[in-house]
């Protein structure tokens, strides 16, 4: 079915996301098989299909349009993969002395009544202080943060400013102050809508950033977009492409970079691996060290021991973060983790179930192929059993959309060796397309596997608009020669509220093996 404005409805079909035509498609395209091999094997079968004719015509008619598989061709190449100067504007250091810069937030607890607001002060560390109110002019109400700083080589960091501002309420606008005198500086945030299986939100997805001119026109056309809260799928400044001072220098300007969209809304982070910044070289050798000093996650909310996995609840979803370079087999803290957060998510109150994790575990493209493979065989049919609506991964420079599938009744000796189509399973999405140094992958497996519905090379970003409990609106958003375009629009059932009521009992029954 085809909506007015070209949206291509979700169905729960095998699977899960095909449009109307190419659900006919794909179900035809079997019998059609069949039908073929039948009139090789037995003439019997041919007269059978001549009394049936004008059926067989039709079903030919449907397939003959082909599959609802995508393989786009369009090559983006306006720009080129290069970091911009230091000295352009993109990076402009806010005006007065010791003014704070590199402002971002970030939700503060598990169900959104807080946010930690994070910033830098360069001349001195001045208060750790925010003054914030609903009103512009009239800050009513003070929280107080904390400092640090750290070294990189010979780097040596401004002061590092995380505050946690909490007992918010929902819906509400906030304005907020940092810094003092002259240099100090205003912004503001929206909070959520209160935890309701009807909340209607909108999500952006972005990963893979960097900080060149493709990643200025990502994030600018996200900032149009009109989402409320990032979801980031790691791979933040591709600092770690320089070396010695300038390791730190490039954290600086893309703290500056982000700032004019982190500062405003709330971004949720995950870790990839370019913030592992392993440099033995330079004698430093702790993994994340720049990223866990910059960036706070509300891990604590949610029982985790690592700020690089936890969990929060906004509006009508349950968000899910993990970390694809942390130990993750079984026993080990994450794997452990993870175990009681999916025991603790309640579909009734957010029916989403979202999960975010920076290398993909499905993948048809050439790069970084099946890296993701060993969390996959941990973690898959947990994701099948609890059925998850999406997960969003980053890491390959591409842009990609699977069906609902899975691969978890092999074991290698029997079973299906392949992924097959499971109405169970999530729909896994790549969007390492940012726009950092590292350029586009784009090379793909040919022919498309089954299980990839679209698949391009080209800089982006997504959008998750969340209705209601039962569906929600998708799009990737190609940046086409600088201009925000719709490129592959889908709408998501939900896999808990749209299924079946005997489906959701099961799903409350809690059966899954963990």
């Amino acid at each position: 079915m085809i909506l007015s404005n070209g949206h291509k409805f979700d169905h729960l079909n095998n699977f899960g996301h095909l449009a109307w035509v190419s659900s006919i498609n794909q179900a035809f395209s079997y019998s059609v098989r069949y039908i073929c091999s039948a009139m090789l094997v037995s003439f019997g079968m041919l007269l059978l299909l001549y009394q049936h004719l004008p059926v067989v015509l039709i079903i030919l008619s449907f397939v003959g349009h082909g599959d609802a598989r995508v393989t786009s061709t369009f090559v983006r190449s306006e720009w080129p993969s290069t970091d911009i100067p230091l000295e352009n504007e993109a990076f402009a250091i806010p005006k007065g002395h010791n003014a704070p810069q590199q402002v971002h937030i970030t939700q503060g607890d598990y169900d959104g009544k807080a946010v930690i607001i994070s910033w830098v002060t360069t001349a001195e560390p001045g208060p750790s202080k925010v003054q914030y109110g609903t009103s512009k002019d009239n800050s009513e109400f003070t929280a107080e943060g904390t400092v640090t700083n750290y070294t990189f080589y010979n780097y040596k960091s401004g002061y590092i400013h995380h505050c946690l501002v909490n007992g918010l309420e929902y819906n509400t606008k906030y304005y907020y102050k940092i810094g003092v005198g002259d240099s100090s500086r205003e912004f503001w945030f929206q909070t959520p809508p209160k935890i309701d299986p009807d909340a209607s939100y909108t999500f952006g997805v972005i990963g893979d950033l960097g900080q060149t001119f493709n990643s200025l026109s990502t994030l600018e056309h996200y900032m149009q977009s009109g989402g409320q809260t990032v979801l980031y799928v790691g791979d933040l400044s591709y600092a770690d492409r320089y070396t010695y001072n300038d390791v730190g220098i490039r954290w600086d300007s893309w703290g500056r970079f982000i700032e004019r969209s982190t500062a405003y809304q709330p971004w949720i982070w995950s870790a990839g691996n370019h913030e592992i910044e392993y440099m033995p070289d330079m004698g430093e050798v702790l993994p994340f060290k720049s990223y866990l000093q910059r960036f706070s996650t509300p891990h604590i909310a949610s029982n985790s021991s690592n700020p690089l996995w936890y969990a929060v609840r906004r509006a009508s979803a349950h968000i899910i973060v993990l970390s694809s370079y942390s130990s993750f087999v079984k026993y080990t803290p994450q794997w452990r983790w993870l175990r009681e957060e999916l025991k603790k998510v309640d579909r009734e109150k957010t029916p989403w179930l979202i999960i975010l994790m920076h290398m993909p575990l499905y993948s048809s493209n050439l790069a970084h192929y099946m890296e993701g493979e060993s969390m996959r065989a941990v973690f898959e049919s947990w994701f099948v059993c609890f059925k998850v609506d999406l997960i969003f991964a980053g890491h390959v420079h591409a842009y990609e959309r699977s069906y609902r599938i899975s691969n978890i009744h092999y074991n290698v000796s029997s079973g299906d060796r392949y992924p097959i189509p499971d109405k169970s399973a999530p729909v896994y999405i790549t969007v390492g397309d940012g726009g950092n140094q590292e350029g586009l992958a784009g090379r793909f497996w040919d022919p498309q596997p089954d299980y990839s519905a679209f698949r391009e090379a080209s800089y982006g970003h997504s959008t998750l608009e969340i209705r209601n409990r039962t569906h929600a609106f998708y799009h990737w958003n190609r940046n086409d020669d600088g201009k925000k375009v719709q490129t592959d629009s889908v709408v998501f059932y939900n896999q808990y509220w749209a299924s079946n009521l005997h489906r959701r009992r099961s799903l409350k029954k809690s059966h899954c093996k963990l």
